[in-house]
């Protein structure tokens, strides 16, 4: 490639970009914006040429029309080394483009304005700009296409160490990008324009409805030493959001790995199920020990309490920023990786002795949707976000909970939903005191639950995740000394266990919402 001479300018997300086209202009290179980008660039000094100067056509139609004209797209798509595209542009007077700096119409953001109008989400839509990306990343090998401010200082010192031009490497790895944005953004319209119930006033979305399409797009954050197994590659990608577990900072320890990052959101997601100081820890996505308490150091020390045996190891989640005393308690103990809000100076610093410890702060989010890959497809299902309300607890035996067991009940039923299922939990004021998980047999999980128990089942309550088949799960755990049950009803033996659970003194509370966790 050449050097660059001529750049069009047309942005939204003006970012950096003063500086960047400052750079260019101090280069030699010419300048022709549009707009509002041309307005910036003269109000901070910077010389610069109006689109329309160089079409010898007005921008019109609201700006609609303003770079879709020969004199912009001949100059971008002509081949330099081609002689009759050369001869073709110079009979029509049209001048190398030979740097196209584009990004696009902010049309995600506007659809998720609120009250946004459906002639609004439309006039958002990108027409001139696609179009000059897409011109550009085809014709890649005489012309470079910048999409991101996050590439101006890279692209900008190569220019300078180059004498004005850019590597082919470079140009390909740019264009690259061009692509995959351009996908993206026509992947977003669709999507979106796919739930607008009609084209009438304000925008309806109907949001009951699965997409009958399914796009997706992520970037590639890093590769990952390996997958599940040694024997499996993996990588870890992102939706650009930065928000969640994939877009997690890690403040210090070595790389996470593939089983750490499931773990990881297992623990996350656990631990925003409470609204009081909680911490959950998680060893092969089960938690082995959950616990609330007035403080996170506090609810740290009773988690850990309920099996300090399998925490070894384990992946912690808390919902509050860790401080001192947090990290001091956690440091006595070897642990894979913590997922907390912010971690503070002090515990920083504190955690900086364990130098293979994985800190990661997390920003929340809502995950509207869980994937699953089958062959040949993919399952999509609501996340499961379903909260219990008052009239959905439903006291079936003759007698009531009490307000402690009510309160645990409630505890318990949370931190089940986390819990693979056949899920069996025990748990007493506020601490779970037994995890029986993944059975095969419901009564085998209330068994194993009650025999891992560190801190003994006696007063306890119990949550199961779906209903109990027979009554022998019940029996299991009033033998193991719990007090009361929580589950969601629905067997055709209800009435059956209820009736066990009359006998043997246990208060029971059906939900009608059942937490497979597969």
């Amino acid at each position: 490639m050449g050097k660059i001479q001529r750049a069009i300018l047309s942005v939204t997300d003006k970012t950096g970009l003063v500086e960047f086209a400052g750079k260019l202009s101090e280069m030699g290179v010419e300048l022709i914006s549009t707009g509002g980008t041309a307005k910036l660039l003269r109000d901070s000094g910077i010389t610069v040429m109006d689109i329309s100067e160089l079409t010898g056509f007005p921008e019109m139609l609201d700006g609609r029309v303003k770079t879709l004209h020969p004199k912009v797209h001949g100059g971008i798509l002509h081949i330099r080394d081609n002689a009759h595209h050369r001869e073709a542009v110079a009979a029509h007077g049209i001048q190398p483009i030979d740097m196209v700096v584009v990004n696009l119409y902010a049309f995600e953001k506007t659809a998720t304005k609120p009250d946004v109008s459906f002639h609004e989400l439309i006039e958002n839509i990108d027409i001139g700009g696609p179009s000059m990306v897409r011109s550009a990343a085809k014709n890649f090998q005489d012309v470079a296409i910048v999409t991101s401010p996050d590439d101006y200082a890279a692209i900008a010192q190569e220019l300078q160490n180059g004498d004005g031009s850019l590597s082919l490497a470079t140009r390909w790895r740019l264009a690259q990008k061009a692509f995959a944005i351009t996908a993206a953004y026509d992947s977003a319209i669709a999507s979106t324009l796919e739930q607008v119930a009609a084209p009438e006033g304000k925008l309806a979305l109907e949001g009951q409805d699965f997409p009958q399409t399914l796009r997706l797009s992520f970037d590639k954050a890093f590769d990952l030493r390996y997958g599940e197994n040694p024997h499996q590659k993996a990588a870890l990608y992102r939706d650009g959001s930065g928000k969640g577990v994939a877009n997690g900072k890690q403040l210090q320890g070595k790389e996470l790995s593939y089983n750490n990052i499931v773990d990881l959101q297992a623990a996350w997601d656990l631990a925003q199920e409470f609204d009081e100081p909680v911490c959950a820890i998680i060893k092969h996505t089960n938690p082995c020990g959950t616990a609330v308490a007035a403080t996170l150091a506090e609810a740290y020390r009773r988690a850990l309490e309920c099996d300090p045996v399998s925490a070894f190891g384990g992946v912690i989640g808390v919902n509050r920023p860790v401080d001192a005393e947090t990290a001091t308690e956690m440091t006595k103990l070897f642990l894979e990786v913590i997922a907390a809000p912010k971690f503070d100076d002090a515990a920083r610093e504190i955690f900086a002795t364990k130098k293979n410890l994985r800190l990661v702060e997390v920003v929340p989010m809502e995950q509207k949707w869980v994937l699953k890959n089958v062959s040949g497809g993919v399952l999509l299902q609501d996340n499961d976000m379903r909260p219990l309300a008052d009239a959905d607890l439903k006291v079936v035996t003759d007698r009531a909970p009490t307000e402690q067991e009510m309160r645990d009940l409630l505890f318990a039923w949370k931190v089940s939903k986390h819990v693979k299922s056949n899920a069996i939990l025990y748990a007493r004021n506020g601490q779970t005191t037994g995890v029986g998980a993944g059975q095969m047999s419901r009564v085998d999980s209330a068994r194993i639950g009650a025999m891992k128990s560190v801190l003994g089942i006696k007063g306890s309550v119990a949550a199961s995740d779906a209903f109990f088949p027979f009554p022998d799960g019940v029996e299991v755990i009033a033998e193991a000394g719990a007090t009361a049950i929580i589950q969601p009803g629905g067997s055709v033996r209800d009435q059956e266990v209820i009736d066990t659970a009359n006998k043997l003194g246990l208060a029971m509370v059906l939900t009608g919402v059942r937490h497979f966790r597969h």
